[in-house]
């Protein structure tokens, strides 16, 4: 029963998301839905883009083993991305009437900047989307009762998510999402409360995870433990900033004042909602403290969908495992579409002979297809856990995309010549440490952002070899923020 709820779920949420792409005429439809989402929809996107299987799984199997302290990355790091991009990014980024972010760096530096972040960035993607992957695969396995395997579920997911992606594009991304944000809501307050009502109430779980010591926080005063608490932190907040799926909903908005609000707005929700999973799955301990013994060490993911399906009645199951699917559908779309329009806009379009937008758009769906392949092969091979996947996902473009995106915003004396600079640098100081230096005092990724803003202070100051950037930072701005409204 609960197995032919969650295909009829679906198969009408696939249906939504194929009826989205009769608005789809264009590349700029394709990618961020012309610009015409007004501020509930482009929220809903923001929260529904980033809930996804590493909330429902990834963070409340880590906070059992960890506590707080265990996920600082997210959805502390990574709710402070959004924040902090509403707040210092949305506006210039939208004045500027771009259509990838790796457009940004082409204007504010060169070619070679661009290519060269555009790599980075779609290699990150490549954690984040196998994270949700892998997540279609268990949920398909446990509501199957072991029917359908973890790897058909990856594929069976994987090609259903592909289907209305790449026909309906940023139009049935934001469609679907506006839909599953309400059920993620809705269905994760509504089994709360019935798990609060087994438990004895929420005040009896808080008190008992108080007793554990899992609200403690901040790290020992140990510089090498501050260092690590920091560079986790850092990884998500920073590194998740230049990334194609957040400038996508920035640029999707009708108004500046919409990219803004509906960015900060959507990371308010999304930390505020990331710890009724948390409080879930730390339920189980007083509910069936056997189970969670038995899946602590060995799959702590299973801990609250073995919860719901052992101790909540089939209405409960159905609605969370729509919740949580709802959540990983979104997250998945999104995270498929983001890299592929910007390896198409940014790699792909100055290399073809025939530019035409139909050819571009066509492109664009091509590589959808060849990026769904790749990450779902991805998935299947890792063998890390999803919360791991999404965390690690951030740390080249930490290492190589944000301190050229934060100084090419705010930092007049930025150059071509620095930014190159500080992309080799951060880069290969990250992956000789990764690789070459075990249990170092610096993180590699902290290593690699410390580099990377060396390398542009440096490359911007001394003498310039490599030319390219603006002359001037304030008239660069100024010839992209004519009007707050641009067409």
């Amino acid at each position: 029963m609960l197995l032919w709820f969650v295909i009829a779920y679906w198969v009408i949420s696939v249906a939504i998301g194929l009826w989205a792409a009769r608005r789809v005429h264009n590349t700029k439809d394709f990618a961020i839905a012309g610009r015409h989402l007004p501020f509930y929809m482009v929220t809903a996107t923001v929260f529904a883009t980033w809930f996804g299987s590493e909330a429902v799984l990834g963070i409340p199997a880590t906070f059992l083993q960890e506590g707080l302290h265990g996920i600082v990355a997210d959805p502390f790091g990574s709710s402070l991305c959004l924040i902090l991009v509403g707040l210092f990014f949305a506006a210039p980024l939208y004045r500027m009437n771009l259509l990838t972010i790796g457009d940004f760096y082409k204007k504010r530096y060169s070619r070679t900047v661009e290519v060269l972040t555009t790599l980075a960035i779609v290699i990150s993607y490549l954690g984040w989307v196998g994270a949700q992957i892998t997540a279609l695969g268990l949920v398909f396995n446990v509501v199957s009762a072991g029917e359908i395997s973890k790897l058909a579920g990856m594929w069976i997911g994987a090609s259903s998510i592909l289907v209305y992606t790449i026909f309906g594009g940023m139009w049935a991304i934001a469609i679907t999402d506006l839909l599953q944000m309400a059920i993620i809501c809705v269905g994760m307050l509504y089994i709360g409360d019935q798990v609060s009502g087994m438990v004895g109430g929420v005040g009896a779980v808080v008190e008992h995870a108080r007793s554990a010591g899992k609200f403690e926080f901040w790290p020992t005063l140990d510089l090498k433990e501050i260092i690590a608490f920091a560079a986790s932190w850092m990884t998500m907040m920073f590194g998740s900033i230049p990334q194609q799926d957040v400038f996508q909903r920035v640029q999707s908005s009708k108004t500046i004042k919409i990219a803004v609000w509906a960015s900060v707005l959507g990371g308010c929700l999304y930390f505020a909602f990331t710890f009724v999973p948390i409080f879930l799955a730390y339920s189980a301990t007083l509910l069936d403290p056997k189970m969670v013994n038995d899946l602590i060490n060995t799959d702590p993911q299973m801990i609250l969908p073995t919860l719901i399906l052992k101790h909540a009645p089939l209405f409960a199951q159905i609605v969370f495992f729509g919740a949580l699917l709802s959540a990983i559908k979104s997250c998945a779309s999104a995270t498929l579409l983001a890299p592929s329009v910007t390896f198409t806009e940014n790699i792909l379009k100055p290399l073809l002979n025939d530019v035409r937008d139909k050819t571009v758009l066509r492109w664009m769906r091509m590589v959808t297809l060849s990026f769904t392949l790749l990450v779902t092969l991805y998935a299947i091979n890792s063998q890390m856990s999803i919360f791991k996947m999404v965390e690690n996902a951030y740390q080249i473009t930490l290492v190589v995309a944000f301190i050229p995106l934060a100084c090419g915003v705010y930092w007049s004396h930025a150059t071509n010549q620095g930014a190159i600079t500080s992309i080799c640098l951060g880069f290969f100081t990250w992956i000789i440490m990764l690789i070459f230096v075990n249990d170092p005092l610096l993180p590699p990724q902290f290593a690699g952002l410390i580099a990377s803003a060396i390398g542009m202070l440096a490359g911007s100051l001394l003498p310039q070899k490599i030319g390219g950037s603006p002359p001037e930072h304030p008239k660069f701005l100024h010839e992209h923020a004519a009007s707050p409204h641009p067409h």
